[in-house]
């Protein structure tokens, strides 16, 4: 059982008990714990099986009783029992932003609201109104948070479908009756969010592998079996769908099924323009019938007098333009990374020292590392005071010299606070080594009040990044209003970075915006947000967000050297 899944579990029991009412202490130990797990640099079921669960703060004979007992049995009776002691539907209404668990129960004793459907003609009734705390205004924003619940509730995060997808085709390379297993639709695009998972195989005995492919443990229900489609449903409720082909179909098929539908329209009209057809099969002559490619995509696009365009690009947003005139961006890799520019340590809300974020970021090859724990105004996440400030930055000096040539910058990510200014004076901010500047409150700000609030943390000489500009959370908080070009020109006007945050749940800044940014001369950073040396595995997913986004590897300044990106922000502070 991975951390992830151990963490829910915790916060729902926490989730359970909130609505019911439970002391306080109760509710907030599993979920302090919930935290430490998902910032822990080691897997659960590793320390389980060791016996070092209580190795945890937090975690006592009791929490960690739990803990063996959802690993073994994948549920725990105290879930069990609270989920049976209340309506089933009520917890799916922690799902609506703003509902939180007091809420919930708020709703439901006052006016028996125990499920989605509930709450919905609750507000087309204007009933919420009658309840203290919620008013017009917010009956109207909780109608929009419920289209859009309805329309997101078959999506899937990136960072959880493209890892089982992975999972799933080495599964399949390992029966030993495919030429070629390739995963396909949306994952390979990187898009943010996942309906099905579309894996491609070439095989010449496909009634043979569909046979074997249906008995994987990973399966949970068989939809469709046939010998050239397979539909299943898996063990964490995704539904896969397995094209089989002939080998010499199989560059064909990968493009059909990789998309995007506008990408491949696009393609079907250049080919009826020279009087081909193009299908999932291949490229033929519509007059002979003889087939003109579909053995690769490299085939299939060259025969029509394109370069390969990169999956990341496949939006019909002008790569097809760019390809015919030999445009195409050399796109960034993770191997392009030189270092981390957002990290946390357990000096605040992070789950590892500083030593085990330095370390595990050089062994990633990294040439250097931010750590940026949060401001003060965090108290929540252990914000760091003046004095802890000064107190970090000599534990830093302290390691630089064990570590050289790797090297450690003293950062920190400031609160951007309500009123525009920055969460330390600039004596103190002046001496960071580096600034990510972020909003995390007051979230219900005028579009107006919020983007000026961005445009003065921009215009200040010390901020170097706009952390998660957009503060969103995918499927659960749709972020800030802000004026986005606003930004984009203030970021430009000021030599600063916008932040790409890797976090599967965050993307943010959205690809189309990183593009536009980069169009407008911005600089980006790709970073992880890292709170434990395993989310620096996050990087791929920003990388694929900044490739969505057309970016270069030069306009990503985390892949810049040191010096090149030390003298960048110098330029900046000698105002100060």
């Amino acid at each position: 059982m991975r951390n992830d899944q151990v963490v829910e579990h915790l916060d729902a029991i926490a989730d359970l008990l909130e609505i019911k009412g439970e002391s306080p202490f109760r509710v907030n130990a599993y979920r302090d714990v919930a935290r430490r797990i998902a910032h822990h640099p080691e897997e659960i079921s590793i320390l389980a099986e060791e016996q070092r669960l209580r190795s945890i703060p937090g975690v006592g004979e009791t929490l960690a009783a739990r803990i063996v007992e959802l690993i073994q049995r994948g549920t725990t009776e105290t879930y069990e029992e609270l989920a049976r002691s209340m309506p089933a539907g009520l917890r799916d209404l922690l799902a609506v932003p703003g509902l939180g668990p007091k809420r919930v129960r708020q709703l439901y004793d006052q006016l028996s609201i125990a499920s989605l459907p509930d709450l919905e003609a609750a507000v087309q009734a204007g009933r919420l109104r009658a309840v203290p705390g919620f008013g017009a205004k917010t009956e109207e924003r909780m109608l929009r948070d419920l289209a859009r619940l309805r329309q997101r509730v078959r999506r899937h995060l990136l960072g959880e479908a493209w890892p089982l997808a992975e999972e799933i085709a080495a599964a399949l390379r390992a029966l030993r009756l495919a030429e070629r297993v390739e995963v396909a639709g949306s994952i390979r695009r990187r898009l943010e969010t996942i309906g099905d998972l579309d894996i491609v195989i070439a095989s010449a005995r496909p009634e043979a592998f569909a046979a074997r492919a249906v008995a994987l443990p990973v399966v949970e229900q068989v939809q469709e079996h046939g010998p050239t489609k397979l539909t299943l449903l898996t063990q964490r409720d995704v539904q896969l769908d397995i094209r089989v082909v002939a080998p010499h179909e199989f560059g064909s098929a990968l493009l059909h099924f990789t998309g995007s539908k506008q990408h491949n329209i696009h393609l079907r009209a250049m080919a009826q323009e020279r009087g081909w057809k193009v299908n999932e099969y291949g490229l033929f002559d519509e007059a002979t019938g003889a087939r003109l490619a579909g053995l690769t995509e490299e085939e299939m696009y060259a025969r029509l007098g394109l370069a390969w365009i990169p999956p990341e690009l496949r939006e019909d947003a002008g790569e097809i333009e760019a390809a015919a005139a030999g445009r195409l961006p050399t796109l960034i890799t993770e191997a392009d990374v030189r270092g981390e520019l957002h990290a946390h340590t357990d000096w605040s809300d992070g789950g590892a020292s500083l030593e085990a974020m330095a370390e595990a970021a050089r062994a990633r090859g990294y040439a250097y590392l931010a750590i940026t724990d949060h401001s003060r105004s965090r108290a929540v996440a252990g914000g760091l005071s003046v004095e802890r400030v000064r107190e970090q930055r000599a534990a830093i000096a302290a390691l630089k010299a064990r570590y050289a040539p790797f090297s450690i910058l003293a950062g920190s990510e400031v609160d951007i606070r309500a009123d525009g200014t920055l969460d330390y004076d600039d004596e103190t901010l002046a001496a960071f080594d580096f600034v990510v500047a972020s909003v995390h409150s007051g979230f219900a700000q005028s579009r107006d009040v919020m983007t000026q609030r961005l445009l003065n943390a921009l215009a200040h000489p010390a901020v170097d990044v706009l952390g998660h500009p957009s503060g969103r959370l995918i499927g659960k908080r749709e972020g800030y209003e802000l004026d986005v070009e606003a930004v984009i020109a203030a970021a430009a006007r000021h030599g600063k970075a916008l932040e790409i945050n890797s976090q599967p749940d965050r993307l943010d800044v959205r690809d189309t915006v990183a593009r536009r940014a980069h169009e407008a001369g911005v600089l980006l950073c790709v970073a992880t947000d890292a709170h434990s040396p395993r989310h620096y595995a996050a990087l791929r997913f920003g990388i694929g967000q900044a490739r969505r986004a057309w970016l270069p590897a030069e306009a990503v300044i985390n892949t810049w050297p040191l010096e090149r990106l030390l003298t960048w922000r110098r330029r900046r502070l000698d105002v100060l």
